[in-house]
């Protein structure tokens, strides 16, 4: 029979070169083997936005549509989003453009009905201004994706797991 001893330290205990190796090798803990975007599709659902697919490295795009339509999708962020957060802002601008269009093309008495010989013009209008909406809100939750992603790859957040679950290392910063 042979018995081992090993003395594991706990990060703060390691040399500063240690904690390098062992924050290096743990780089990705945080978005490895976890769904860690599973929120942000969350949130987006809930205002009605369905995300589909992203890439936030070279190709950077995320693929997302209405759920019900542009202007739903809009008031739902306005509820429920701070008027400080920049979906707010540009669901409040669409809203607004969206309601001077459909004003636009009523008769003048009933404000918020298009004139039924005015559709195809709205329709157009209304097209390019819903499709500007989405490329900015996707424009807008890649860029929440890709934050996300940083905060979980910086040292702070590694740090963090590493502390909370307690991790062990070798003198030489290798996780035990």
């Amino acid at each position: 029979m042979k018995t081992i001893e090993i003395t594991l330290y706990n990060f703060k205990e390691l040399s500063q070169e240690a904690q390098k190796k062992a924050l290096n090798e743990l780089a990705y803990t945080n978005v490895e083997y976890c769904n860690w975007w599973e929120s942000t599709y969350y949130d987006a659902e809930n205002i009605g936005l369905k995300i589909d697919g992203f890439d936030i490295d070279r190709r950077s795009y995320l693929n997302a549509e209405f759920v019900d339509s542009a202007y739903s999708t809009a008031n739902k962020i306005v509820k429920e989003h701070g008027n400080g957060c920049t979906t707010y802002k540009i669901s409040k601008e669409f809203i607004t453009n969206w309601d001077d269009l459909v004003s636009k093309y009523s008769d003048g008495n009933f404000l918020k009905e298009v004139l039924q010989e005015n559709n195809d013009k709205f329709d157009s209008e209304a097209d390019e201004l819903e499709t500007d909406y989405l490329n900015s809100l996707c424009n807008e939750y890649l860029k929440m994706l890709r934050n996300e992603y940083e905060y979980l790859t910086s040292e702070k957040a590694i740090i963090e797991t590493i502390e909370a679950n307690e991790y062990d290392f070798t003198i030489d910063g290798k996780q035990y």
